[in-house]
């Protein structure tokens, strides 16, 4: 299954994915086609079941019903998430992680997870976003108590730049049946610790305003026209409405009293823009739950919520915030 130009690893046992030891073990699991997917998961599974774990299987639904008829009966002790909903927006997998491994770990049950956020249908914008993700889920559990989380990644579909990514998010991999070390690895505070690189340009056809406190509702009012001419329900427009009025209030508060917006349409969809002079330092910004004292962190976490794709960028001269709502 090897391809050349992959990082490289070191060889440590033969086997199938299995158990955690210490802390939270990220591994990805390098699989090819139906027969491969199942020979790494369902041992995952099983294992898990029989040690009393509770079980999370978040993949596309293709792959969950393929899991499903794999462990027979005991399928219905797992629990099984469709990733495309639950992952559409990579920032909205964090937070399902995190509230099922607090909900069984305060009962004092152990966990394991099987996520699989990447698949060849994405596009580039989506999967720079799950790559992210992945880097993140190191920083997110961390310190967490031990559980794990193993990732599928499909080598018969998905191109060689996406598995070298998976290298370098992931400090152990499972590959032909035995479990390899990532020399590529990179921690994620070093990976996205520093100023980003701005996001591809929009279109050259866009509309949009400055704004300062007092023109957040002009700010509403031009993003609910432009979803009204892309035809969204009236939901979803309400969706796209209460994001950017979000994320233009963030800019007022925290990005130096106001900012840009950008709006455009791809076809039944609308993509805002935000960009100010603020900095986003928490690198789970809008991926961690806030607290409910907490008073800062609740306008990125309800723009992850409401939208379909949210694009974070910490840039040298103040941040750029982007998301998309479809119809």
């Amino acid at each position: 299954m090897r391809k050349e130009g992959f990082p490289s690893s070191t060889d440590e046992r033969s086997g199938s994915p299995c158990s955690h030891g210490h802390g939270f073990a990220h591994e990805a699991l390098l699989y090819a086609g139906p027969d491969g997917f199942l020979e790494g998961t369902a041992p995952f599974v099983r294992e898990g079941l029989e040690a009393g774990e509770a079980v999370l299987v978040a993949v596309p639904r293709a792959r969950a019903e393929l899991l499903r008829g794999a462990l027979d009966g005991e399928a219905d002790r797992v629990l099984f998430a469709d990733m495309a909903q639950l992952g559409r927006n990579p920032g909205r997998i964090i937070p399902a992680w995190r509230d099922f491994v607090d909900e069984h770990t305060e009962r004092g049950t152990p966990v394991r997870g099987i996520g699989e956020p990447v698949w060849p249908e994405r596009t580039s914008a989506e999967l720079a976003e799950c790559q992210r993700h992945e880097a993140l889920l190191n920083l997110a559990f961390g310190d967490e108590p031990p559980w794990a989380l193993l990732c599928p990644y499909d080598t018969d579909t998905l191109g060689d730049d996406v598995i070298a990514e998976a290298f370098r998010s992931h400090p152990a991999l499972w590959q032909d049946g035995r479990r390899v070390r990532s020399h590529a690895y990179v921690d994620p505070r070093e990976s996205l610790g520093g100023p980003d690189a701005d996001l591809p340009a929009p279109p050259v056809e866009t509309d949009g305003m400055a704004f300062e406190r007092d023109d957040v509702a002009a700010v509403r009012t031009l993003v609910g026209w432009h979803a009204a001419q892309a035809g969204l329900s009236a939901d979803r427009t309400a969706d796209v409405v209460l994001a950017a009025s979000e994320a233009a209030t963030n800019s007022v508060l925290h990005g130096g009293g106001g900012g840009r917006l950008r709006v455009w349409r791809e076809g039944r969809a609308v993509v805002c823009e935000v960009r100010d002079r603020g900095r986003v330092p928490d690198l789970l910004a809008g991926r961690r739950r806030p607290s409910l004292e907490a008073i800062d962190g609740r306008g990125l976490w309800i723009v992850h919520h409401l939208c379909d794709l949210v694009e974070v960028r910490s840039l040298p001269d103040g941040t750029v915030v982007r998301f998309r709502v479809g119809g």
